[in-house]
């Protein structure tokens, strides 16, 4: 994953007044923490960060006010309910070479190729992996299957690095038949017992 870098400036006022005031100026308020340190009350430019965030596990690069550079990844973000503008965000520091926990959208592809319904479990994984080289997404490919066929984790081929700590048996998706096709099964059914009963 490519680090996206934003220049922030320290914010030395606290409260929702100050924090109203530093979005009408067109600025995040933000709070860096973690390793020990003490929280770093920042601001950084909304249009960017709106534009970072749109990458789910964004790795940020923030200078504060010209100084030395801090890697950090998003843990908390709130949004405006109505706009959905991003009103604060808590950014948890982060080490080169060092392993995090995320949780990492699972992207199902190949579904037009599936006879069925694709009935999917799982959204996302929860995964560990390096700060600096965390996915963006896992791919999750169902060409092939067949209705009545599933995928759990232990069959999903994780990023290199990365590493899930659950049960390797957690269902991922599952394919299920269509109504027509249960349907039409049912009538089948129906059909045999009938063909038995005119036979006996």
């Amino acid at each position: 994953m490519s680090e996206i870098k934003l220049s922030a400036k320290a914010r030395s006022e606290f409260g929702k007044g100050a924090a109203r005031r530093t979005r009408r100026a067109g600025l995040v308020p933000a709070v860096l923490y973690g390793h020990g340190t003490d929280p770093v009350h920042i601001a950084l430019p909304h249009h960017d960060t709106q534009l970072a965030l749109r990458t789910a596990n964004a790795l940020l690069t923030i200078s504060i006010d010209g100084g030395p550079v801090t890697l950090a990844l998003p843990k908390q973000v709130q949004r405006d309910p109505i706009k959905g503008d991003i009103e604060h965000l808590d950014l948890l520091i982060v080490k080169r070479g060092e392993k995090v926990t995320v949780e990492i959208p699972l992207v199902v592809v190949d579904d037009e190729k599936v006879v069925g319904v694709v009935t999917i479990d799982a959204q996302t994984l929860t995964i560990e992996a390096e700060a600096t080289h965390i996915p963006s997404e896992i791919v999750v490919s169902v060409e092939g299957l067949e209705i009545g066929d599933r995928i759990t984790v232990a069959q999903l081929k994780l990023p290199e690095g990365a590493v899930y700590n659950g049960d390797p048996e957690h269902l991922i998706l599952s394919i299920a038949a269509t109504r027509a096709e249960t349907a039409a099964a049912g009538e089948g059914e129906e059909g045999a017992e009938e063909s038995s009963s005119d036979e006996a």
